[in-house]
């Protein structure tokens, strides 16, 4: 497969057999690990939502997952939780893991990925309460992804970020 500069057409659906996992390469081996072995189970087992994003429906360009989740109060700036709730826990989303084929670095496939993630958990908070979305970075270049589009860091865990829904509807209006 051949990296192109130009900007590829993507469709993005639930992971399934057809798609090539074996195929998928990223800078992130663990995350490639999980694609290759853990993904189809975990989706059978409603432990996480895996999407790909694809051009043919076979070869898988990116992925990444959603799962529910919950911050703990004590986790998010207090000036944050103020106006909230007084209750130890807030509804939210993971994108648990992303990650997009090395063939398709510096296209826009990366960014492509988060928006998609981020309208479909925009979509779910209309049915099923989450305040903000979740990911937690492998390294330091993921937390400077996800702070270009907004995310936050934790303040006692600066790989793991948020973004308050709120937040999301605006970038979507």
């Amino acid at each position: 497969m051949k990296a192109s500069k130009e900007k590829p057409q993507f469709t993005f659906e639930p992971l399934g057999p057809t798609h090539d996992r074996a195929a998928f390469a990223c800078e992130e081996p663990k995350l490639e690990h999980y694609l290759k072995t853990q993904a189809r189970q975990d989706v059978g087992k409603k432990i996480a939502a895996v999407f790909v994003m694809t051009q043919d429906g076979k070869t898988i360009a990116g992925f990444y997952t959603l799962s529910n989740y919950t911050i703990r109060n004590s986790d998010i700036p207090e000036e944050i939780t103020r106006k909230l709730t007084k209750q130890g826990e807030i509804p939210a989303t993971l994108i648990g893991r992303l990650a997009r084929h090395t063939a398709f670095r510096g296209t826009g496939a990366g960014d492509l990925l988060l928006m998609d993630a981020l309208r479909r958990c925009l979509s779910v908070s209309k049915q099923t309460a989450s305040w903000a979305v979740v990911v937690e970075a492998k390294n330091q270049g993921g937390t400077v992804f996800y702070k270009k589009f907004g995310f936050m860091a934790f303040p006692n865990h600066s790989l793991k970020l948020f973004m308050p829904l709120g937040t999301i509807e605006q970038l979507f209006a």
